[in-house]
């Protein structure tokens, strides 16, 4: 549907420049939602300038979307039972009802104005991810069966929400979460030329250098990964690794896709 200029690097795209590419190309290396994503970032009347930066965005964003929703279905998953079998019934918090009302009102009302996708994206849905994100920390907290199940049903109402807008604008992959997640994860690797094997070894490695206090090497395991898109992220004495916005793209990349 976009019908504005599409540049590359604030550059007009031209085969005689070289920064020319297919979407076939780009799927090579990004999911087709982090595609789809960075595209809706900008109103499609609007001029799109393509860029390594930005497309690293917008896949960043559809992990940070899925990961909530994947650790959202876990949640409900493991509670689901309890709530069946509750006589009360629960209702979400008065936060997650204001949420959930602001975020459809706050859609349908930009859909209108000329389907202004950038402004539903940056806006009432980060809200709802980072409620559900907060939602979900408290769950890992003691709390009193009523608050617990209460925020339970919160979660099931925000994330119907979260996927009736994400359907809406063809961001609601058919596959599950996990595979979502999967997936993504496996065209990082692609981007960063390593394998899961490489990147289990380095996490060992720097457990050994935590173990051993030589905190210089262990910072320097995880800086040597930061470019290239692979972050390493601590959970008391566990580690594990999730694809991130390099702080500077590889000039390779640039050049397997431009």
């Amino acid at each position: 549907m976009h019908n504005g200029f599409v540049t590359a690097n604030d550059e007009k795209m031209s085969k005689s420049i070289g920064n020319f590419f297919t979407i076939r190309e780009v799927t090579k290396l990004y999911h087709p939602l982090a595609l789809r994503h960075f595209l809706m970032g900008t109103h499609y009347r609007s001029p799109v300038n393509y860029s390594i930066t930005q497309i690293e965005i917008s896949s960043e964003a559809i992990f940070y979307i899925y990961q909530t929703l994947e650790s959202c279905g876990g949640a409900i998953s493991q509670f689901q039972e309890e709530i069946k079998t509750s006589r009360k019934k629960y209702s979400t918090t008065d936060d997650a009802q204001e949420c959930i009302k602001n975020l459809r009102s706050h859609f349908e009302e930009k859909m209108c104005d000329d389907l202004h996708t950038p402004t539903i994206l940056n806006a009432a849905l980060q809200v709802a991810l980072k409620l559900m994100n907060r939602i979900l920390d408290m769950l890992k907290k003691r709390l009193q069966k009523p608050q617990k199940l209460s925020n339970i049903e919160s979660l099931i109402g925000l994330e119907k929400e979260v996927r009736d807008v994400l359907d809406v604008l063809g961001l609601l992959s058919s596959s599950t979460y996990t595979a979502v997640l999967t997936q993504l994860k496996e065209k990082a690797l692609k981007r960063a030329g390593l394998t899961e094997e490489n990147i289990l070894q380095r996490i060992e490695e720097r457990a050994l250098a935590r173990k051993e206090s030589d905190f210089e090497l262990a910072d320097q395991i995880r800086s040597d990964l930061t470019p290239k898109g692979i972050a390493l992220l601590d959970f008391g004495n566990d580690t594990i690794w999730r694809p991130c916005v390099p702080v500077k793209p590889a000039k390779a990349l640039d050049q397997q896709i431009l």
